[in-house]
C-alpha cells in the first residue's frame, strides 16, 4: 500500500518535472522550498524528496546545502545526452528486433498511427513544441525498444528522453510542416518492422543526433553562412573555398 508521504513526494516530483519540461521553470532557476510549499500546498519534506528524485533523473541539480535549481542547458550537456541515448537505444533496438513478436510490431504501428493523427490535426502550438505531441512521440520511441527485455534499459531511455525534451522544444519549432517529422518517423519504423537491424540502428542514431545538429549547428558552418548572407546583402561576389576549382 502506497503511503501518504510517498504520494505527496510523487505529486511534488511530477508537478516540478512538468513545469521544467514545459519551460515554466527555466534552466538554472532556483527551486526555493518555501515557495514550492506555498504553491503546491505540500510539506517541505516530500518536496525535498521529490526534488532529490528529479536530481537523480538529471532535471534538477542539488547545490550543496543551499537547495536545488533547475539543471542547466548547454551544447556539452546535449552532446552527453545524445551520446548516452544512442548507446542505450541502439542496443535496446537490436535486442527488440531479435526478440520482438507480432504484438511488438503492432504496438509500433499503433504508436506511429497516433503520432500521424496528432500531426494531421496540428496547428500553431505544435510548432512551439506542444507537450501533447511529446506524449505520443515518447510512446513511439518506447515502442521501438519495448521488446528489449531489459527494464533498466527502458528506465534509462525514459529518463534521458525527458532530459532531452527541453532541447527538442527548440528543434520542433524549426519545422515548417509537421509532415516532416511524420516522414522521418515512418521511415524509421519501416526499417525496424523490416527487421533490418543494421540500417534501422544507423537511422535511429542519426535521428537522435538530429536534435543536436538543429539546436547547436556547427559553429564554423554558421560563421560561413553569416559571411555569405553579408555578401548577398552588400552585393559582394560569393567567396570561393581556398584551393577550390575556378570556372
Amino acid at each position: 500500500m502506497v503511503s501518504i508521504s510517498e504520494t505527496l513526494t510523487e505529486r511534488a516530483a511530477t508537478t516540478v518535472q512538468r513545469d521544467i519540461l514545459a519551460g515554466v521553470l527555466l534552466p538554472d532557476a532556483k527551486l526555493r522550498i518555501h515557495e514550492l510549499v506555498t504553491r503546491l500546498g505540500i510539506g517541505a519534506t516530500p518536496i525535498r524528496e521529490g526534488l532529490s528524485r528529479l536530481a537523480a533523473q538529471g532535471l534538477v541539480q542539488a547545490i550543496g546545502q543551499r537547495g536545488f535549481r533547475v539543471a542547466s542547458v548547454s551544447r556539452q550537456d546535449l552532446e552527453d545526452i545524445t551520446r548516452t541515448r544512442t548507446l542505450i537505444e541502439v542496443e535496446a533496438l537490436r535486442l527488440s528486433i531479435a526478440r520482438g513478436d507480432d504484438k511488438w510490431e503492432a504496438a509500433i504501428v499503433a504508436a506511429l498511427h497516433r503520432m500521424r493523427k496528432f500531426t494531421g490535426r496540428a496547428t500553431g502550438p505544435f510548432r512551439e513544441g506542444a507537450a501533447e505531441y511529446d506524449v505520443v512521440h515518447k510512446e513511439f520511441h518506447t515502442s521501438l525498444i519495448a521488446a528489449c527485455g531489459s527494464s533498466r534499459l527502458l528506465e534509462l531511455h525514459s529518463a534521458l528522453y525527458d532530459q532531452a525534451y527541453r532541447y527538442r522544444r527548440v528543434m520542433i519549432a524549426t519545422f515548417e510542416r509537421p509532415r516532416t517529422l511524420e516522414d522521418e518517423h515512418r521511415a524509421l519504423a519501416d526499417l525496424v518492422l523490416a527487421r533490418d537491424c543494421e540500417r534501422a540502428s544507423a537511422r535511429l542514431a542519426d535521428h537522435l543526433a538530429s536534435t543536436l545538429r538543429i539546436v547547436y549547428p556547427d559553429a564554423k558552418k554558421m560563421k560561413m553562412e553569416e559571411r555569405h548572407h553579408e555578401d548577398i546583402v552588400e552585393g559582394r561576389p560569393r567567396r570561393r573555398a581556398v584551393g577550390g576549382n575556378r570556372r
